[in-house]
Order: C-alpha cells, then structure tokens, then sequence
C-alpha cells in the first residue's frame, strides 16, 4: 500500500484545495493518506469552518474521511487559531518542538509532500 502525509505550509486557498483534492483521490485509490496542516496554512483553519466558505464542503469531507492527521501546534497557537482547531476537533500535533515530526512519518514508511 502507498503511504503518503500531505502537508500544507501554504495558507492561499488555491493551494490548499490541491491538498484536499488530492487526500480524496488517494483515498479514493486505497493510498493510506493523511493530511497535516503546518505553517501559514493554519490560518485557514477557522475560515475553512465557515459554512458559506468555498472550500467548506471539500474539507469537511476530508475530516469526515479521517484524512486530517493534524494541525501544527505552535504554528496554529503562533497565527491565533489554536482554539478554531480544538473547536472542529483537530489533533494538535507538538512532538518536535511543538511541531509535528515528519521523521515520524519517514521512520513509520510514509512518503512526505508538501505545499
């Protein structure tokens, strides 16, 4: 089975729906598949809650499918959306200094892509 964690470090939208599309394919094509929101993408994380908001859809799906491993910690606390993250029920992910760890990943066979 392929393996592979996506992260998002981008916070413009049209970068991030790259991600979610591409985590449902893959899922759709039996990857083991798992997102990671990192860097300037937290941001979006209170914004991609709001029901009127373009991506709303794609990315409760990518929730609904267990797809959204987690969401930076010190990024997410650093851009002032830690409690947005805690409300939709996000991992915060701190085990490298506060950031997720991509050896993790690495070590656990995962290939790693980022935007």
């Amino acid at each position: 089975m392929k393996k592979n964690v996506l992260v998002v470090f981008n916070g413009d939208p049209m970068c991030f729906i790259h991600v979610l599309l591409n985590a449902l394919d893959m899922k759709a094509r039996e990857f083991d598949c798992r997102v990671i929101v990192e860097g300037a993408a937290t941001q979006l994380i209170p914004v991609l809650a709001e029901p009127d908001h373009p991506l709303n859809g794609l990315w409760q799906k990518t929730k609904s499918a267990g797809l959204v491993e987690g969401v930076c910690k010190a990024c997410s606390q650093k851009m002032g959306t830690l409690a947005a993250a805690q409300e939709q029920g996000l991992a915060l992910l701190d085990e490298m200094n506060g950031h997720p760890s991509l050896a993790r990943y690495r070590l656990e066979g995962y290939e790693i892509i980022t935007f």
